[in-house]
């Protein structure tokens, strides 16, 4: 195993090499530079914690794989983000809630994100439909086109998850 110095010169040299690289597929995937580069910069804090970084074979499929999930999460967001905004949209004025009100919906939103992050969909799904829709896991199964002992496994995972992940 290399010490914290070792994983940092792997880095500075994948970073160096690559930097560009990734920055420009990213702004392809996004049509944004802003955006594009903090995903770059997010990619490589990421693969600052990964035990794969001191035995890569493929330093560019290792970013890509990074990124893509990195972009997966975005898509997510912003998926989520306009559906919330459409069905604010529908409501009647006096029934519109406060700014302070939404912000703390957003607020619980991205707390919500970033405790499920690193999930694997299956298991962020089940999980989902479980928690915020109120499905039973006989329904999720029957859903989701699952076992019901995978959706046990999958929601099991999911809580697990949640307990263990610190939170900001």
């Amino acid at each position: 195993m290399l010490s914290p110095g070792d994983s940092r010169s792997v880095l500075t040299d994948l970073y160096s090499d690559h930097h560009r690289w990734l920055r420009a597929w990213l702004y392809r995937q996004l049509n944004c530079p802003h955006d594009a580069a903090d995903l770059t910069q997010d990619t490589f804090v990421r693969a600052l914690t990964s035990r794969q970084l001191t035995a890569l074979q493929e330093p560019r499929a290792f970013l890509t794989t990074i990124a893509r999930n990195l972009l997966n999460n975005v898509f997510r967001r912003r998926m989520l983000e306009r559906a919330y905004h459409e069905e604010l949209a529908g409501l009647e004025p006096e029934f519109m809630p406060s700014e302070e009100d939404m912000a703390m919906v957003r607020e619980a939103l991205e707390l919500i994100d970033q405790l499920l992050d690193g999930l694997p969909n299956r298991a962020r799904h089940c999980f989902l439909l479980h928690r915020l829709d109120g499905l039973t896991q006989p329904q999720i199964a029957h859903a989701m086109g699952i076992s019901l002992a995978t959706v046990e496994r999958d929601l099991r995972r999911a809580f697990l998850h949640c307990l263990n992940t610190p939170q900001a």
